[in-house]
C-alpha cells in the first residue's frame, strides 16, 4: 500500500511538471518568445496523455482510443498528415494550458473568506429577489471559480434551503436557486475572456478577437439571463403553505470585494489587449495566474506569507492540478479529436459532392445555435464540436458576414449546450446537487429555457450578421 501511494506522489509529481511546462510553452508561443523550444510542446502533451489516461477508467480511455484511430485513418488517407496531428497536439496543449492557468484563481478564490460571504448573501436573498441576484451575482462567481462557481453557490443554496421546515417550500427552492446558479454561468459564456466558448471560438475562426466579440457576446448573455428570469416570474410555483421570510446577513457591500476583483481581470485584458498584439488567450494565461499569486500573498501576509505561498503553489502543481486528471483528458481529447477529425472530414465531404457554400449564409449561422446542442445530446462535448464543424465551414468573406457573427453563433450554440446536454459538467453539477439525473436537468429543467433561449439567439445572431 505504502509503495502504491509512493508511486503515486511520484505520478502526480511528473503530471504537475508536464502540465507547466506546456503552460510555459504556450506562453511562449503567444507572446512570441523563444519559440525554439517550440518542437518541445508535442512531445510534453503526448507524455501527459499517456499518464493522464494510463490512470482513467475505461469511458475516458475510449477518448485517446478514438484519437488514436482518427490519427491512423488521416495517416493512410492524405499525405500531410503530420501537419494536421502537429495542430491537434498544440490544440491540446493550448486547452491544458488555458485549464491550469484558469484553475489557479479558482484554487484562491475557494479560500476566501469574502467570496464566500458574498455567495451566502446572495443565496440568503428573499424569493422574490433571489433568482434575479444569483443570476447577477452568479456571473461574478463563473468568471472568477469557472464550474467552481456551481459547487461553491450550490452548497450554499442547499445549505440556505436546509434552514426551510416545509419539504414543498424546500422542493421548490432548491430547484429555483440551482437554475439561476446555471444559468448564470452559462450566460458568461458568449462574452467572458475566461470562457473555454470563446477562447476555443477566437481560436478556430480567423480575423477575430475577443475585443471584437465582447459587445455582442455581452448582449447574446443578457437575452440567455432574461430568458431565464423571465420564465422564473412567470411560473412562480403555486404554494399550499406561506414560506418563512428572512433577510440575508450583510449588504450588497459584500459583493464589492468580488467586483473590485472582476474589475482589475476585465481592465487587465483590455489594457494589454490594446498595447500588445497579444491573442486574448495569451494575455489570460498570464493575467489569471499573476491575479492568483497576489490575492494568494494577500491571504496569507499575516501568517509567513513566502513559506506559505510557496507551499500551496506546491500543493496546487503536484495535487490538485493531477487531481484534474479526468477533466483534463477529456478537454484535451475533445480539442485532438476535433482538429484532426476535421482534417479527415472535409476531403472526404469534398469527394462525396458535399459543398456547404451552397446553402444560404443565414442558414449555416442559425445551424451553428442549434446543431451544437443537439450534438451534446449524443454526448460531443462543445469543443469537440466547435473544433470539428468550424473548419468546414466557407469563410466569412464567402458567407458575406463578418468573422465576428461566425464567433456570435457559435458561442451562442455552445451556451445552450451547457444549459441541455446531459454530459457536460454544468449538468451533472446541477444534478447531483439537485439529486436527480443529468438527463432530467437538461431536458426537464432547462427544456423550455433551452427551447425558448434557441429562438432568441438565432433572431439575435441573423439581427447581428446581417443588419448591424
Amino acid at each position: 500500500m505504502g509503495l502504491v501511494k509512493e508511486m503515486r506522489r511520484h505520478v502526480d509529481l511528473l503530471t504537475g511538471i508536464l502540465l507547466v511546462g506546456i503552460t510555459c510553452l504556450v506562453i511562449f508561443h503567444e507572446w512570441h518568445v523563444a519559440e525554439w523550444m517550440a518542437p518541445v510542446k508535442p512531445v510534453l502533451v503526448v507524455l501527459t496523455i499517456t499518464i493522464l489516461a494510463a490512470q482513467e477508467r475505461l469511458a475516458r480511455k475510449a477518448f485517446v482510443a478514438v484519437a488514436l484511430g482518427l490519427t491512423l485513418a488521416l495517416a493512410l488517407s492524405a499525405s500531410d498528415w503530420q501537419e494536421a496531428v502537429l495542430d491537434g497536439l498544440r490544440s491540446a496543449a493550448f486547452i491544458a494550458a488555458f485549464f491550469s492557468a484558469l484553475s489557479t484563481l479558482r484554487n484562491v478564490a475557494q479560500t476566501s473568506p469574502a467570496v464566500q460571504a458574498a455567495g451566502r448573501f446572495l443565496s440568503g436573498q428573499r424569493p422574490g429577489r433571489r433568482y434575479l441576484a444569483l443570476t447577477l451575482g452568479g456571473q461574478g462567481f463563473a468568471l472568477l471559480l469557472n464550474y467552481g462557481a456551481i459547487q461553491l453557490l450550490g452548497a450554499l443554496a442547499l445549505a440556505n434551503a436546509g434552514s426551510e421546515p416545509n419539504a414543498e417550500v424546500r422542493g421548490h427552492r432548491i430547484r429555483r436557486m440551482l437554475l439561476a446558479i446555471q444559468r448564470a454561468f452559462v450566460s458568461t459564456l458568449p462574452w467572458s475572456p475566461l470562457s473555454f466558448a470563446m477562447a476555443i471560438s477566437v481560436s478556430v475562426v480567423p480575423g477575430t478577437s475577443w475585443a471584437q466579440a465582447m459587445v455582442p457576446g455581452l448582449i447574446s448573455s443578457v437575452l440567455l439571463a432574461g430568458v431565464g428570469w423571465g420564465l422564473d416570474t412567470a411560473f412562480k410555483p403555486s404554494l399550499s403553505v406561506t414560506p418563512q421570510r428572512q433577510e440575508p446577513e450583510g449588504s450588497w457591500a459584500l459583493m464589492l470585494p468580488l467586483l473590485a476583483l472582476l474589475g482589475i481581470l476585465v481592465i487587465s485584458v483590455i489594457i494589454l489587449s490594446a498595447i500588445t498584439d497579444v491573442r486574448i488567450v495569451g494575455l489570460v494565461v498570464v493575467i489569471v495566474p499573476g491575479i492568483a499569486l497576489v490575492w494568494m500573498i494577500i491571504q496569507h501576509w499575516a501568517h509567513a506569507p513566502v513559506r506559505s505561498v510557496v507551499r500551496r503553489v506546491g500543493d496546487y502543481v503536484f495535487k490538485e492540478l493531477p487531481g484534474y486528471r479526468g477533466e483534463l483528458t477529456l478537454l484535451m481529447m475533445a480539442g485532438y479529436i476535433g482538429t484532426v477529425g476535421s482534417a479527415l472530414l472535409g476531403p472526404l465531404m469534398q469527394r462525396a459532392g458535399l459543398d456547404l457554400s451552397v446553402l444560404p449564409p443565414w442558414v449555416i449561422l442559425v445551424a451553428f445555435v442549434w446543431i451544437i446542442p443537439l450534438a451534446g445530446q449524443l454526448g460531443m462535448n462543445p469543443i469537440l464540436a466547435v473544433t470539428l464543424i468550424a473548419p468546414l465551414i466557407p469563410g466569412a468573406d464567402s458567407l458575406g458576414v463578418t468573422p465576428t457573427a461566425i464567433v456570435v453563433a457559435l458561442v451562442a450554440g455552445w451556451a445552450l449546450s451547457g444549459a441541455s446536454s446531459p454530459f457536460t459538467a454544468t449538468t451533472l453539477l446541477i444534478g447531483s446537487f439537485a439529486g436527480i439525473s443529468a438527463l432530467r436537468v437538461g431536458w426537464v429543467w432547462n427544456g423550455v429555457y433551452t427551447l425558448l433561449c434557441g429562438v432568441v439567439l438565432s433572431i439575435w445572431v441573423l439581427l447581428y450578421a446581417f443588419v448591424l
